[in-house]
């Protein structure tokens, strides 16, 4: 699991105190709304490849995308591995 840390200034934390009630919460919200829409793309090409391959799909949303990592299925924007930190 990843923890990602975003530091804001009081002037901006006060600017979206006025807009939402709370900032983390709307911030963890929307990476994972994204990180959602993000998978089922993955999930609906690793269905097709493993179809198309006659190989056996994982069970789970978890371990589906592990496959489909596994099967050089996933592609990163900046061409490195997600989980290279």
């Amino acid at each position: 699991m990843a923890d990602y840390t975003i530091t804001i200034t009081d002037t901006e934390l006060t600017a979206l105190s006025t807009v939402m009630a709370d900032p983390q919460e709307w911030a963890e919200h929307n990476l994972k709304e994204r990180a959602r829409l993000a998978m089922k793309p993955i999930i609906e090409n690793l269905i097709e490849h493993c179809n198309n391959n006659e190989i056996a799909i994982a069970v789970g949303k978890d371990a589906q995308i592990a496959q489909a990592q596994t099967l050089g299925l996933i592609h990163v924007v900046d061409g490195s591995s997600p989980h290279d930190e």
